[in-house]
């Protein structure tokens, strides 16, 4: 087990590396770089905010070199009629003055460092601003896989004893017709329905807190938050819950019909017995062993869109406005560390099928 550790370990090096090299190249023909979005900024009135001010007047704090990885085009319609002097200053400040092979390789060299520079439009290092938003996308992501699963698997449970039924039928059909509604659909009718829009005010538009919370009792402080976050973990667990609860029906059905449940049935157990005490702990084999993935699947990509829908200061919005500022250090930067995360835990979710059944071997199966 332990050469196939290092080995999955090893393998982690040229996958981040294809990852991150693949994204730099689309940056390279993506239009409209961080030059030009400043440069348009200042030519409609310096709307920019402080990211002009930083930028066209000089300021200090850019990020490293290695990290500045937009296009520059020289033809785009924000930068004519303004001095060249500047757009070649800007160039300098965002390191687009470097071949495109050297700022990938001191990309890479700073990123294995664990250096991520400082974001092109916030004064503050990438790292410090990720971890800023963690906190709103661990409590989304991890309230979303908890209740998932604690509704999930009894309902799949329950499903597969009464496969056939008219239960089974009804409840697949709502679990498919959920799963076939897209997140941000179905986050916009749970605001227009509860959340002021044409319908009733009962849970809040936006954030995860109110604007009293210092001044709320502990008590006070943990139902407002309750309060706030029923709404946004409702849209992201749909999909999520329908796939769990169907993963865990099959899972089931294909255990009880094996020889094993027979033969434990003409011993005289109950039917209790053998579906908790024989069925249970291989059926559920391949759903435990997917908790990790699943958390980090409802952390970040299923956050992106719900927490732009509610206004919530997490890692889905950080990389959305990111992306939409062209801000590469912080998109680059949180795909670095979400790549890795992935990479990581695809690796803990392969080590917690041996956790739970000891007789997978990987590394004989490999051999």
């Amino acid at each position: 087990m332990g050469a196939y550790i290092l080995r999955r370990l090893l393998l982690i090096i040229p996958t981040l590396f294809g990852i991150m090299l693949l994204n730099f190249i689309i940056i390279q023909f993506a239009p409209g770089g961080p030059v030009e979005q400043i440069l348009h900024q200042l030519e409609e009135g310096g709307h920019g905010g402080g990211a002009t001010e930083r930028f066209a007047g000089g300021g200090e704090g850019t990020a490293p070199a290695g990290q500045q990885t937009g296009s520059t085009e020289s033809s785009y319609r924000g930068s004519q009629g303004l001095e060249q002097e500047l757009k070649d200053e800007l160039t300098r400040q965002f390191g687009l003055d470097k071949p495109p092979m050297q700022r990938f390789l001191l990309m890479l060299w700073n990123y294995a460092r664990f250096d991520f520079g400082e974001s092109f439009y916030r004064s503050t290092s990438v790292i410090d601003l990720i971890v800023s938003k963690m906190d709103v996308s661990i409590s989304l992501g991890l309230w979303t896989t908890l209740i998932a699963y604690l509704v999930s698997i009894p309902l799949g449970i329950a499903k597969a004893v009464r496969d056939g039924s008219r239960f089974d039928a009804i409840s697949s059909g709502i679990i498919v017709a959920a799963y076939a509604i897209p997140s941000f659909l179905f986050a916009i009718v749970l605001l227009v329905l509860f959340a002021g829009g044409s319908y009733w005010q009962i849970f809040p538009l936006r954030g995860l807190t109110s604007d009293n919370w210092d001044q709320l009792s502990l008590v006070g402080k943990v139902l407002d938050y309750l309060w706030h976050i029923v709404l946004p973990v409702s849209a992201m667990m749909v999909s999520g819950f329908a796939t769990l609860t169907l993963l865990t029906r099959n899972s089931f059905l294909d255990e009880i019909r094996k020889q094993y449940v027979m033969t434990a049935r003409a011993k005289g157990l109950s039917e209790r017995r053998v579906l908790y005490g024989h069925v249970f702990r291989n059926a559920m084999l391949i759903v435990i062993a997917g908790f990790p993935g699943a958390f980090l699947g409802a952390f970040f990509a299923g956050a992106i869109i719900v927490e732009t829908v509610f206004s919530l200061d997490g890692m889905g919005l950080l990389s959305f406005e990111s992306v939409v500022n062209r801000d590469y250090p912080v998109v680059l930067g949180t795909l670095y560390i979400f790549g890795l995360m992935g990479l990581v835990v695809k690796l803990v979710s392969d080590l917690m099928y041996v956790w739970i059944d000891p007789r997978i071997d990987f590394e004989r199966r490999e051999g």
